[in-house]
């Protein structure tokens, strides 16, 4: 049987995983949802305009917050980056840098994604040695 993919855990780059810019909260809870099976849980107006989304118990927002949406983003930790990388595919997202990274002594597999808002995600998984 094969394993499914998941997200376990969703790091910002910048200050806030709820709170990644953008410009429109109905079209990228619309775009998230269709492309990285993420659902709406929560919006909210204070301090800025926010809605919530998740996938396997991880939350990520998106905020109308007039910060750049080209420097921001989140890493979000994945099993079975491989099944993921194919399941973004097929729903039409563009994959970059399917390569191995290495931290602090652990080898990661990783890609990246630059969503059409300006965002970029670093989906990254533990290679077991």
């Amino acid at each position: 049987m094969r394993e499914t993919q998941e997200f376990k855990a969703a790091f910002p780059y910048q200050q806030d995983v709820l709170a990644l810019p953008v410009a429109d909260l109905d079209v990228a809870s619309e775009w998230y949802a269709k492309h990285f099976g993420m659902v709406e849980v929560e919006r909210r107006d204070d301090p800025a305009p926010t809605v919530i989304l998740e996938r396997n118990g991880t939350r990520i927002g998106f905020s109308v917050n007039g910060s750049d949406p080209a420097e921001d983003g989140a890493a979000i930790l994945v099993t079975n980056i491989q099944g993921m990388k194919e399941e973004f595919e097929s729903r039409g997202v563009g994959i970059g840098n399917w390569r191995i990274d290495e931290r602090d002594g652990q080898k990661l597999q990783v890609f990246f994604v630059v969503a059409p808002d300006g965002l970029c995600f670093y989906f990254h998984e533990p290679i077991q040695q």
